[in-house]
């Protein structure tokens, strides 16, 4: 089940829309503990109720030949004590629920604290964390409270119910004793046989707290398991609603000229933006109407003011946004045919290609395989040694796997994760630590090899490196994969001008492609367009955008 969540929730970026808007809560509390707790709860359940079927068939037949009217009797009673049960224990669902949640909620609090130490340590912020947490304990505490009070009322009622099993069939059969019609040991028997018909009657009564607390967990499990499905591309009927993000082969070339050439134009071509108009997910328009083409080593710089929409528009590109209209086209490497792979929130649409003769192809399983790379402003540290860092994510899966120098035991085959189809595209070739030692010294980073022993060692990179140094190890992921087109969102805004301008040149001696969002005025001397993104009034239906060649003298 763990295995099977997890890849619905790593798919389709849905862990990314979860916590983007926050649609749930807890995701992670409910993959480890709802599920422990469901199969637990669920194997108890099964093994009770199977041995309350043997235990109802082998006592029936004796209690039955003692005196029939005593059915009457124990069905009565067990159908009363069901009701006062759920009567009483009525709440007990929607607390064991909130438990749930306000108890994932403190533990998330906890680990925000552990992952922004730094950060609280320089605002000086114990005291208002110790607030926020105390807050959320008190909250969770609380509703125990209430949870406490509604279990020791229904297990007074079910110690009540217990002991009144020992009198009801002794005074039933009671007058057939006095009447001679039966021996005295008879009573002991009907007594032992109604209190084992009855407790198998009485499921309810006695293990109401326990399914109280399954019925929460199912609702967890259940109200995250329809947010899975309906994350599911399959179950998005319009293809004609959101932005579409396509993939074309470029091994399927134009058709040459007359005279045996192939129009320079159609080779350069990386990007085509078409139509493009992003919103936010309450309808927001932030770029309106965006018509662009990138051809290769056309590098562009994104400007405008704070909240215009530039983020948004990477996102939009990444396919991680599919809020609003438009076509986004790119033109990958050569690569293998594909099949179609859709990825949540980009909708597959035919493109009528026209001369081009562009193989088309589906949004790819990782985009890095296909020449293309994001580098966010604040990179992403893996859990693992320093090799790992610089091999992710293009070659994660081969990092991983010799992380520790074990191989899969593989007695857990249900864990292994799917093979790759044979049309996915091919990665480059995994690089050797002679190409992750020069790729350091490129970035300017070689002295921490001395610093940390070797690449082989583990530490949480995100604390002991500075922000500036965990983005020069993301320049250095980029000319490791060595992609076609890099998207970098305020990548080298933690470094200082030498620095950047080192970086940049690396990447342009790389030949790489590379699309830029910042506002620094050093950034323009690395650009040859502008895309100057404005904000304008919501209401308003013109494009807030130019584009403008960058006269590299005038700058």
């Amino acid at each position: 089940m763990t295995k099977y969540y997890l890849d619905r929730y790593l798919s389709n970026q849905t862990f990314y829309k979860i916590q983007s808007q926050s649609i749930i809560d807890n995701p992670d509390q409910r993959i480890v503990d709802d599920l422990n707790s469901f199969t637990e709860s669920a194997l108890y359940f099964s093994e009770t109720l199977f041995s309350a079927v043997i235990d109802l068939i082998s006592f029936s037949n004796i209690l039955f030949s003692i005196y029939p009217p005593l059915f009457v009797v124990l069905f009565v009673y067990s159908i009363g004590g069901t009701v006062i049960s759920i009567f009483l224990g009525k709440n007990l669902v929607s607390l064991n629920f909130m438990q749930e949640k306000k108890e994932a909620d403190f533990r998330y609090g906890l680990v925000r604290v552990r992952e922004n130490a730094e950060s609280i340590a320089f605002y000086s912020g114990e005291a208002n964390e110790m607030q926020f947490l105390l807050q959320r304990f008190t909250s969770a505490f609380k509703n125990m409270s209430k949870l406490l009070i509604c279990s020791r009322n229904l297990e007074f009622f079910t110690s009540g119910y217990s002991f009144l099993i020992q009198i009801i069939p002794a005074a039933v059969v009671a007058p057939m004793y006095f009447s001679g019609k039966i021996a005295f040991g008879v009573i002991n028997q009907s007594v032992s046989a109604f209190s084992h018909i009855l407790a198998d009657f009485s499921l309810i009564v006695y293990q109401f707290e326990t399914i109280s607390a399954f019925a929460a967990v199912i609702d967890r499990l259940g109200e995250f398991d329809n947010l899975l499905d309906s994350s599911n591309p399959k179950h998005h009927s319009d293809p004609s609603e959101g932005i579409s993000l396509i993939y074309s082969n470029v091994k399927s070339l134009p058709e040459p000229e007359s005279n045996g050439s192939i129009p320079i134009e159609k080779l350069q071509k990386l990007v085509d933006i078409e139509h493009l108009t992003v919103e936010t997910p309450s309808g927001t328009a932030l770029v309106r109407n965006l018509s662009l083409v990138i051809n290769k080593n056309e590098h562009l710089l994104v400007t405008g003011p704070s909240g215009s929409g530039k983020t948004s528009l990477l996102r939009a590109m990444c396919g991680l946004w599919s809020t609003g209209k438009g076509k986004i086209i790119f033109y990958v490497k050569d690569v293998e045919d594909n099949q179609p792979s859709i990825s949540s929130g980009v909708v597959a649409l035919e493109v009528d290609t026209g001369s081009d003769k562009y193989g088309e192809l589906g949004r790819p399983s990782n985009r890095n395989y296909e020449g293309i790379f994001f580098l966010p402003q604040k990179p992403y540290m893996v859990l693992g040694t320093l090799r790992q860092q610089l091999l992710y994510p293009t070659w994660a899966e081969d990092a991983i796997s010799t992380a520790d120098g074990t191989k899969p035991t593989g007695s857990l085959p249900f864990l292994k994760q799917a093979p790759k189809s044979e049309h996915t595209s091919q990665k480059p070739s995994k690089p050797t630590t002679e190409d992750l030692i020069q790729v350091l010294e490129d970035v300017r980073l070689s002295y921490i090899l001395s610093r940390f022993s070797s690449l082989d060692t583990s530490h949480e990179w995100s604390s002991v490196l500075s922000l500036g140094e965990q983005q020069r190890l993301a320049f250095a992921r980029l000319l490791l994969s060595k992609p076609q087109l890099v998207i970098l969102d305020e990548s080298t805004s933690a470094l200082d001008e030498a620095n950047e301008v080192h970086l940049y040149k690396q990447i342009e001696k790389a030949g790489i492609t590379y699309i830029s969002v910042g506002h620094r005025q050093t950034l323009y001397d690395f650009h040859k367009k502008n895309l100057r993104i404005s904000t304008k009034e919501p209401s308003s239906a013109e494009p807030n955008w130019s584009i403008e060649s960058i006269d590299r003298e005038t700058v």
